[in-house]
């Protein structure tokens, strides 16, 4: 299992229209292979910054079994209109679980 962390800054006054619009986008993230869970999660000192975590089975489940399909097209038509800023995307292997 690894840990995908998306940071994202939304254009002012898009915060509401982009979390309407993540709520379909989520849903393409759940159908693709080898995902496993999704939180988004709203700045308080900032809030049109948000954190996006998914846990994949693998890098290569995100980076080419989702970003390189149809369904990753679909979820940036949804999520790329709001964004301010390119994303800031890393990925993360456990050392310790609870």
């Amino acid at each position: 299992m690894i840990l995908e962390q998306a940071v994202f800054t939304i254009a002012a006054g898009s915060e509401q229209a982009f979390e309407a619009d993540f709520e379909q986008a989520r849903e393409l993230v759940a159908q693709s292979p080898g995902y496993r869970s999704l939180r988004l999660l709203r700045g308080i000192e900032q809030p049109s910054r948000y954190l996006l975590l998914i846990e994949w089975d693998s890098v290569e489940d995100h980076m080419q079994g989702f970003r390189e399909s149809e369904l990753f097209q679909r979820w940036a038509a949804l999520t790329r209109p709001h964004f301010g800023a390119a994303p800031d995307v890393r990925h993360f292997d456990p050392v310790v679980s609870q």
